[in-house]
């Protein structure tokens, strides 16, 4: 859309300045549409890093069989995979001395982890306390005690690498998405300006001092 100058030939000498040219927001660049681009894009963004953080949850809670839990002195029948580690973890209120066993498996299967790793599950707190690598496959009879009131479950080895890096790819993704729309609302808020001052300046009324215009000598 062009945009008329009020005053082609110049404003009317010693009358009042003409007002400020107007400019219409469509006619600046870049468009508007650089605005709803970068909060799509922010929205896009912050939702991948919201599924990476929901997809890490799920796996952290499905990773412990809570649904097939039992108390401390009872036994629970599982079945195993020859070179698949899993975990065995406990809930208790307190640090009561934890004992587990399974007869039928062979001397070593079962062993103590170097670290510790704690789950929070509703109202419940898991910890890591064995590690079973066994060395058949088949199902084995698995009886745990403790010196304090407890449930055991029978889980998955924890992966503290998966855990780290689905964290970290969701923070990445928040991150981008601010950097990201924060960059296209600034880099269009400021070149729209620069825009629209090169235009007011393009049709500027001319100056309203400077000698009044000649007229014939009576």
């Amino acid at each position: 859309m062009a945009i008329q100058n009020p005053y082609p030939w110049g404003p009317p000498y010693g009358g009042p300045p003409p007002p400020a040219a107007h400019i219409p927001a469509k006619d600046l660049r870049p468009r508007r549409i650089w605005y709803l681009v970068a909060a799509l894009l922010g929205i896009v963004l912050a939702g991948v890093g919201i599924v990476f953080i929901v997809a890490t949850v799920k796996n952290t809670i499905d990773s412990i069989d809570t649904a097939r839990s039992f108390s401390s002195g009872d036994s629970r029948t599982f079945s195993f995979v020859e070179g698949q580690t899993k975990a065995i973890y406990v809930s208790q209120s307190g640090q009561g001395h934890v004992d587990c066993r399974i007869p039928e498996m062979r001397s070593g299967s079962m062993t103590q982890p170097d670290s510790t790793f704690r789950i929070t599950l509703g109202s419940r707190t898991w910890d890591r306390v064995f590690e079973v690598k066994p060395g058949s496959t088949g199902d084995y009879t698995l009886t745990c005690t403790s010196e304090l009131p407890a449930e055991f479950a029978l889980g998955d080895k924890p992966d503290a690498g998966s855990t780290i890096g689905g964290i970290a790819a969701a923070i990445g993704c928040f991150i981008a998405a601010f950097a990201t729309t924060a960059t296209i609302v600034i880099v269009t808020a400021v070149r729209r300006g620069r825009h629209r001052r090169r235009l007011a300046a393009a049709w500027a009324p001319a100056p309203q001092w400077g000698p009044p215009p000649a007229g014939p000598v009576s």
